[in-house]
């Protein structure tokens, strides 16, 4: 009897992700090329910056250096979500692999979040400390220990999810493959390990979220003490757009993984996810280098070099 029942509950090895399939196919056809042109521009231009970052001597400092590291990560991220998302959007096979499945989980950026606004705190609190603070040694360390604890906190996540067995029926309504939905397809208990993700991943969003708040508290106190008002609202300009796209990354996850109950598998949620998963990336160039005139001398002068250099002769 106990071989019969081990039979019956052989392990799933592919999962159906129904995205938006409930849509019409007008709409589909709409979003999949809006999310196309998204995720191209997001790409390239993450890409430029980790480029022109590279190369130009200029945009070496540890605020580069940061955004560097967060380009690379979000190209990792929206290069592992968004493709098979618009695929599906035209694809009959809607099918991905458990360990595809588990692939979608590596990305975890809130630690390097709070590094970048610990950057911010210091170089308008304490403009004059700035250098002597923010050696290379200690920017090193703290994107090393970003990594570390963004990796970490995933492999965590990773063995919950090894510990769980899907038996059928293997169909997630979502465009990506993320814990909850995959806790809901489990044959076997699932309460504790649904409480030790919860508390996990919870722990790490409203953790990041106080730190960068208390960075951006000072930075706010300190802007209102800028004797001029044309230096306070070129401050207010900067700091609202990194607010702006921070509201987005938190207060998606914070409704995705940190509120009690959560189901990531709902049409709201799946309009949720699309937030960190597609506008937070495709913003972030934009907000912390795009806009920049250092950033765009360094274009112009990199293109105009090059264009030199390919077609000598124009």
């Amino acid at each position: 009897m106990s071989d019969m029942k081990e039979r019956n509950e052989t392990a799933v090895s592919e999962f159906i992700l129904l995205g938006f399939s409930s849509l019409g196919e007008k709409l589909k056809t709409f979003l999949f090329l809006v999310l196309l042109l998204t995720y191209l521009i997001t790409t390239t231009g993450n890409v430029v910056i980790i480029f022109i970052v590279w190369v130009d001597r200029r945009l070496h400092s540890p605020m580069y250096f940061f955004i560097d590291n967060l380009s690379f990560l979000e190209t990792w991220f929206t290069s592992v979500t968004s493709p098979k998302m618009i695929l599906n959007f035209v694809s009959i096979n809607q099918n991905i692999s458990f360990y595809g499945c588990v692939i979608l989980l590596f990305h975890l950026g809130w630690c390097l979040l709070v590094v970048m606004s610990f950057d911010r705190y210091v170089v308008i609190c304490r403009p004059l400390q700035y250098a002597t603070i923010m050696k290379q040694r200690l920017c090193v360390q703290l994107v090393l220990g970003s990594w570390v604890g963004s990796f970490t906190v995933i492999s965590l996540r990773m063995v919950l999810i090894l510990k769980l067995r899907s038996c059928g029926p293997n169909v997630i309504n979502h465009f990506f493959c993320d814990n909850s939905p995959l806790f809901q397809l489990s044959c076997t208990d699932t309460s504790g390990v649904r409480r030790m993700d919860s508390i996990l991943i919870s722990s790490v969003v409203l953790s990041s979220l106080c730190l960068t708040m208390l960075s951006y508290g000072s930075i706010f106190f300190s802007i209102l003490r800028i004797p001029t008002a044309t230096g306070r609202q070129k401050a207010f300009s900067t700091c609202g757009s990194h607010l702006t796209a921070l509201a987005i990354a938190y207060g998606s996850c914070i409704v995705l993984y940190a509120r009690p109950s959560g189901n990531s598998s709902s049409d709201v949620n799946k309009g949720v996810a699309l937030l960190n998963t597609v506008l937070y990336p495709f913003l972030n160039p934009f907000i912390y280098s795009l806009r920049n005139k250092t950033v765009k001398l360094a274009l112009r002068e990199t293109f105009s070099w090059s264009t030199t250099k390919l077609f000598p002769n124009l």
